[in-house]
C-alpha cells in the first residue's frame, strides 16, 4: 500500500508568489535531485586515472626506474597517453551531450502569480499547483486541487496497469503518467523526498540498458586481474633463481616485462571512447542518446515495435471528410456544429485538433461535463444540457455488433484514412458507461500522411535481418492499409481486442503476425514482452502516452522528439526532429561500435594469452622472460597500440551476431598460444645457439612482431586502402626499428645476420598458424552454444 503524501495549506488557485518561489528555493525545498546524464570533469580524470591496471602500471614503473633503466619505463608514458586521450575525448563529448540534453529537459507547467508557466523539473518547488495533462509523467508527489477526467497509470509504481481515476483530494505520485484528462496539484513532496526517488534508492526500481560489451569486457577484466595475481608469486620466483648474470636489475626488468604483457591497458579507454564518440556522432544527427549503452544495444536489436502514427506517417492528422449516416435523423449542420463543440476541449487530443482546424465553435453549445479521451476507452464524449450527450471514438468500440454502418468503416479504413464515429444520446452522461440507445450520426475520415522515408527504413531493417510489428491503436484495416503503402507485407491485420492481455496471451499471435490494430497500452506492453520471452532483443519507437509502458520495458526504448513527456522520459534514445529516418543511422553506429570492440579486444587478449603463456613456458623451462619492458613498448605501440585506436572508430557496417565473448576468445586464446609458442620457440633457438641475452631477446621481438603484424592483419580484414596502408605503416616501423642504427640502440635490438633468417622463418611459421586460427575462428565459435 502506497502511503499518500501529506497535505499542505490548501492552494491557492493562483498557486504560488514569486516570492513564495525564491524563499523555498533557499530553504532548498525544490525538486532538483544529484541525477546527471554524465559523470563530473573530478569523476572522468579520477575515471581515467586511478584504476587498477594503471595502478599495477604505476608501481611497475617505479620498480623499473629503481634499476635506472629509463627507456624500459616507457610503458609509463603510454599509461599517461592514455589517460590524457580518454579525459579529452571524455570531456569533449560530455559538453557536447550536456548541452543537448539540456536543450531538451524536459519541463512541467506551474500556476504562478496567477498565470502558467513552464520550468524545468528541477525548479519546481514544494507547495507549487502543478498543472497536468494527458502524456505528462508526473514530476513529485501530491494533492490533486483540481481534476476533469484525470486518470494516471501508476504501473511504474505499483504494477496495476489499470488507469486509476483520481477525483480532488486523491494523491499522485513522482514517475506515473497521466494517461487521460487534465488537472492541478499541490507538490507535497518534492526531490528526494518523492515517493519514486526513495523506491529508487531502497530498491534500484528503474533497470539502465544492458550492454553485452560492457559485461563482456568486465568478465575478462576480472580474469586478468586474479591470472596477474596468480602468477606474480611464480614469476618472481623464475626470474630471480634464472637470473645468471647476478644483477637483480635483470630479474626486476624480466619481472615487470611480463605483467607490462598481460595489463590490457587500453581496453576500457577504448571501449568507453568508442561509446561516446558514436553517441556525439548521433547527435549531428539530432539522435539524444540518453544512456550511452544503448548505442551498441539498438545493434542487437532483432524486433522493431512500431506505433503507426507519428513513425510510419508524419503524426500531423488533417481532417478528410464526412459520411453522414441519415441526414433524416441527424443533419450535417448540426453535426458540424456538435464536431465543433467536441473538438473545443480544454486539452484536446490529436484527433480532435484535426477536427477543430476545420470546425469552429458556435454559440449555443455549453459543455457542461465531459468524459476525456483514453487509449484504453479509444472514445471521448461531452454534454451540452438540452442538446444531450455526444460521443467521439472508435467505431469498432462504440458500434454494436451486426451493425450495418461497420462494413462501411471497413471500406473507409482499407483505404488508410482514420476512421471515427459520432454519436449521440438524449441526456447527460453516464460517467465512462457507454449508454444504451446511441445515435450515429456521422463517420469521420481523417487523413495522415505516410512518411515519405518509412518505406527505404524498413526495406533497410529487412535487408539486416530485422523484424518489424506495427502495433497500433488505430483501426487495424487502416493499419494495414498504412503498412502496405509503406512496403511491408502486412499479410493479415489482427484486431488485439480479440486476443488477451498478458505475454503468454499474446505470444502466438505477436511470432505470427506483422500489423495489429486497436491495440491497448497494456497489450502494447505485453507484447514487447511476449517477444522477449521467445528470445528476441526488442526495441519499441513511438510518440504517444499509450507507448510510454512498453518504451520502458522494451530492450531499447526510441521516442519522437515531439512525442509525449512521459514517453520521452521513458526512451533510452530520442530522436529529436522526430525523422524515422534516422533509425538506421544508429542501426549503424551501434554494429560498428561492437564490430571494433570485438577486434580491439582481440588483439588485446592475444597479447594477453601469449604474455601469460610466456610466463608458464619460460617458468617451466627454467628461462629469463624473453622481453625487456621496451621491447614490449615497441611491439605494443606497432600491433596494438596505434592500430587499436584506429580500428576502434573506423566504419563498420558488419551485421550484428550473438556472442560477442565466445568470438574474442576463440580467436584470441588460440591466437595467444600460438604466438607464445613462436617467440619461446625463437628464444630457445637463439639460446641453443649460445646468443648473448640481448640477442636471444631480439629474436623473440622478432618473432613477435611477426605474429602480432598477423594477428593485426587478420582482424583488419575485410581491407581497403586505409587498412593495408595501416598495416604496411606498422610492419614499416618494426623494420625500422631494427635496421636504423640509433633506434636499434635505443630497444636494445642485436641480432647475427646468420641468424636473422632463423627468426624470420620461426615467425613466418607462427604467422601460417595465426593464419590458420583466423580462418576457423568464427566456425569454431558458431559451432559453440550461446
Amino acid at each position: 500500500m502506497i502511503e499518500a503524501p501529506p497535505a499542505l495549506d490548501d492552494p491557492p488557485p493562483h498557486g504560488l508568489t514569486s516570492a513564495e518561489v525564491t524563499a523555498r528555493i533557499a530553504a532548498g525545498q525544490t525538486n532538483a535531485v544529484d541525477e546527471r546524464t554524465s559523470r563530473t570533469v573530478k569523476e572522468i580524470v579520477q575515471a581515467n586515472v586511478f584504476t587498477r591496471f594503471n595502478a599495477i602500471l604505476a608501481v611497475l614503473a617505479v620498480a623499473v626506474l629503481t634499476t635506472g633503466r629509463l627507456a624500459d619505463a616507457l610503458f609509463a608514458g603510454v599509461l599517461v597517453i592514455n589517460a590524457v586521450i580518454g579525459i579529452g575525448q571524455e570531456v569533449r563529448a560530455k559538453r557536447t551531450l550536456d548541452k543537448l540534453a539540456l536543450l531538451n529537459a524536459p519541463t512541467a507547467a506551474v500556476m504562478r502569480d496567477g498565470s502558467e508557466t513552464a520550468v524545468p523539473l528541477g525548479e519546481i518547488v514544494l507547495g507549487d499547483l502543478v498543472v497536468l495533462r494527458s502524456g505528462d509523467e508526473v514530476p513529485a508527489d501530491g494533492i490533486v486541487a483540481h481534476r476533469s477526467g484525470l486518470e494516471v497509470n501508476e504501473s511504474a509504481l505499483t504494477g496495476e496497469s489499470d488507469p486509476v481515476e483520481k477525483q480532488e483530494g486523491d494523491s499522485v505520485l513522482s514517475g506515473t503518467i497521466v494517461v487521460a484528462g487534465r488537472g492541478r496539484f499541490q507538490a507535497t513532496a518534492v526531490g528526494a523526498d518523492a515517493y519514486a526517488r526513495k523506491l529508487a534508492a531502497e530498491v534500484k526500481v528503474f533497470k539502465r540498458t544492458r550492454s553485452e560489451i560492457e559485461v563482456s569486457i568486465d568478465v575478462l577484466l576480472r580474469v586478468i586481474t586474479w591470472a596477474i595475481v596468480g602468477v606474480t608469486p611464480l614469476l618472481l620466483w623464475s626470474q630471480f633463481r634464472t637470473n645468471d648474470s647476478g644483477d637483480w636489475r635483470d630479474a626486476v626488468t624480466g619481472t615487470v616485462a611480463a605483467l607490462v604483457g598481460m595489463v590490457p591497458e587500453g581496453l576500457v579507454l577504448l571501449t568507453s571512447v568508442a561509446f561516446l564518440l558514436a553517441a556525439l556522432a548521433l547527435t549531428k544527427r539530432q539522435v539524444l542518446v540518453q544512456e550511452l549503452p544503448a548505442v551498441e544495444g539498438l545493434a542487437r536489436v532483432d524486433v522493431v515495435c512500431l506505433d503507426k502514427t507519428g513513425t510510419l506517417t508524419a503524426g500531423d492528422i488533417v481532417f478528410d471528410a464526412l459520411h453522414v449516416v441519415d441526414p433524416a435523423l441527424i443533419d450535417e449542420a448540426t453535426v458540424t456544429e456538435a464536431l465543433g463543440a467536441l473538438a473545443d476541449a480544454p486539452d484536446p487530443n490529436a484527433s480532435l485538433g484535426a477536427i477543430g482546424e476545420r470546425f469552429l465553435p458556435t454559440d449555443g453549445w455549453d459543455r457542461d461535463g465531459d468524459v476525456p479521451f483514453s487509449s484504453g476507452r479509444k472514445w471521448s464524449a461531452a454534454s451540452f444540457g438540452r442538446r444531450g450527450s455526444w460521443y467521439l471514438g472508435a467505431p469498432e468500440v462504440l458500434l454494436v455488433d451486426g451493425d450495418p454502418l461497420r462494413e462501411r468503416v471497413s471500406e473507409l479504413a482499407a483505404t488508410g484514412r482514420r476512421v471515427l464515429i459520432v454519436q449521440h444520446v438524449d441526456g447527460p452522461l453516464q460517467g465512462e458507461v457507454l449508454p444504451a440507445g446511441r445515435t450515429s450520426a456521422t463517420l469521420c475520415t481523417l487523413a495522415e500522411q505516410v512518411r515519405p522515408d518509412a518505406a527505404e527504413t524498413l526495406r533497410y531493417f529487412a535487408d539486416q535481418g530485422v523484424a518489424i510489428k506495427v502495433i497500433s491503436g488505430d483501426n487495424p484495416t487502416t493499419v494495414g492499409a498504412i503498412a502496405t503503402q509503406v512496403g511491408l507485407d502486412a499479410g493479415t491485420p489482427v484486431d488485439a481486442r480479440t486476443l488477451g492481455d498478458t505475454a503468454e496471451d499474446l505470444a502466438e499471435a505477436v511470432a505470427t503476425t506483422t500489423v495489429f490494430g486497436r491495440v491497448s497500452p497494456k497489450q502494447k506492453q505485453a507484447m514487447v514482452r511476449a517477444l522477449q520471452d521467445d528470445g528476441h532483443v526488442v526495441a519499441m519507437t513511438g510518440d504517444g502516452v499509450n507507448d510510454a509502458l512498453a518504451l520502458k520495458d522494451a530492450d531499447i526504448g526510441v521516442a519522437m522528439g515531439n512525442g509525449a513527456p512521459a514517453t520521452k522520459a521513458a526512451a533510452q534514445l530520442v530522436l529529436l526532429d522526430g525523422q524515422f529516418s534516422r533509425l538506421p543511422n544508429v542501426l549503424a553506429e551501434g554494429r560498428r561500435v561492437i564490430g571494433n570492440i570485438e577486434r580491439v579486444a582481440s588483439l588485446f587478449i592475444s597479447k594477453n594469452t601469449y604474455s601469460f603463456m610466456l610466463i608458464l613456458l619460460v617458468s617451466i623451462a627454467g628461462l629469463p622472460y624473453p622481453f625487456a619492458p621496451r621491447h614490449l613498448t615497441l611491439i605494443s605501440f606497432v600491433t596494438i597500440g596505434l592500430p587499436a585506436f584506429c580500428l576502434a572508430f573506423a566504419p563498420n557496417t558488419a551485421r550484428y551476431r550473438p556472442g560477442f565473448l565466445r568470438r574474442v576468445l576463440s580467436f584470441a586464446i588460440p591466437a595467444g598460444v600460438i604466438s607464445s609458442l613462436t617467440i619461446f620457440a625463437a628464444y630457445l633457438a637463439a639460446e641453443i645457439e649460445d646468443l648473448d641475452k640481448h640477442e636471444r631477446q631480439t629474436a623473440a621481438t622478432i618473432a613477435a612482431l611477426c605474429v602480432s603484424l598477423w594477428i593485426l592483419a587478420v582482424l583488419a580484414r575485410p581491407y581497403n586502402r586505409w587498412k593495408l596502408a595501416l598495416i604496411w605503416a606498422m610492419a614499416a616501423i618494426a623494420v625500422a626499428a631494427i635496421a636504423i642504427p640509433f633506434v636499434r640502440d635505443f630497444f636494445e635490438l642485436d641480432i647475427p645476420a646468420t641468424f636473422l633468417p632463423q627468426a624470420l622463418a620461426i615467425g613466418g611459421v607462427g604467422a601460417i598458424g595465426i593464419e590458420l586460427v583466423g580462418r576457423f575462428s568464427s566456425r569454431w565459435s558458431d559451432r559453440i552454444p550461446g
